[in-house]
């Protein structure tokens, strides 16, 4: 009896395991109450939106946090110029380099939940030129090669599908992608058919982009929703306050216009991944 006990809860164990989501950049998992969904409450009379199991919605819910509320940090380490419109930094390395911008941060996290899910095959971003970045090509070994216009694959390494190898892929898709690229490859979405995961963005030079982190509905079918970003120079991926009334939730129907602390966006510029 005693050995079907504990087969038993090893296998609970290993149930929670692959239920949980998974945040490859950190050596240990995340304290459950450093999650979004634990450290940021709802409205009063709001419940947060149902997610599907291993989605990407879901695993943003889950994001780590760093503790409390600390000073948003660029990639060089000093503290950037505001400190008064961010609720929370996600815990997440910036890198040390100045690549990890807005759109960047978006490509991060998207890339990031399906390296965690062991989908490499939909790890794919366009360059500003048009190249399509592939991790699955880049984890066989091959390497981006840029002569003016020209970008090609060339074997120049052996096959490494790690993590470090990942984050390498991702600061080449930094360096040569970014709002404008973005923007293209997403698809328009309706500010009423929101979902999490989905991002406003603007394609530009420099343009911007911040994700929809969260969701949740009160009465009345009232809705609101959490935003992320990270900015100019590089910096940490904090969530963003609602300028409106200092909360980090902001709401649905909130006009022609979303105002967030450093961007206006319009409602025509919500897209969603493919």
């Amino acid at each position: 009896m005693r050995t079907i006990t504990i087969l038993i809860f090893l296998l609970s164990l290993a149930a929670a395991a692959v239920a949980t989501p998974t945040y490859p950049w950190l050596n240990t998992p995340p304290k459950p109450e450093n999650r979004l969904e634990q450290r940021i409450a709802v409205p009063r009379g709001f419940t947060r939106v149902a997610v599907a199991p291993h989605s990407f919605g879901e695993w943003l819910r889950g994001l780590p946090l760093k503790p409390g509320c600390p000073p948003v940090t660029l990639y060089n380490g000093e503290p950037k110029g505001r400190q008064d419109m961010h609720a929370a930094v996600v815990d997440l390395d910036v890198g040390t380099r100045d690549l990890q911008q807005c759109a960047d941060a978006v490509m991060r996290l998207r890339g990031e939940y399906l390296y965690s899910r062991k989908n490499y095959a939909a790890i794919h971003f366009n360059f500003t030129s048009g190249f399509r970045a592939v991790f699955a090509k880049w984890a066989q070994g091959y390497r981006v090669s840029v002569r003016g216009n020209r970008v090609s694959w060339i074997k120049r390494a052996a096959a490494d599908s790690s993590h470090a190898s990942f984050r390498a892929y991702m600061d080449t898709v930094f360096t040569y992608a970014g709002t404008a690229s973005l923007s293209k490859e997403l698809l328009p979405v309706k500010v009423e058919a929101m979902r999490i995961g989905d991002v406003f963005i603007r394609g530009g030079f420099p343009g911007h982009a911040v994700i929809v982190a969260d969701m949740a509905k009160g009465r009345g079918g009232k809705t609101r929703f959490l935003l992320a970003q990270s900015y100019m120079p590089a910096q940490q991926v904090h969530l963003l306050k609602n300028p409106a009334d200092g909360s980090p939730w902001y709401p649905l129907d909130f006009g022609a216009e979303l105002v967030t602390p450093e961007y206006v966006f319009t409602r025509g510029e919500l897209k969603r991944f493919r």
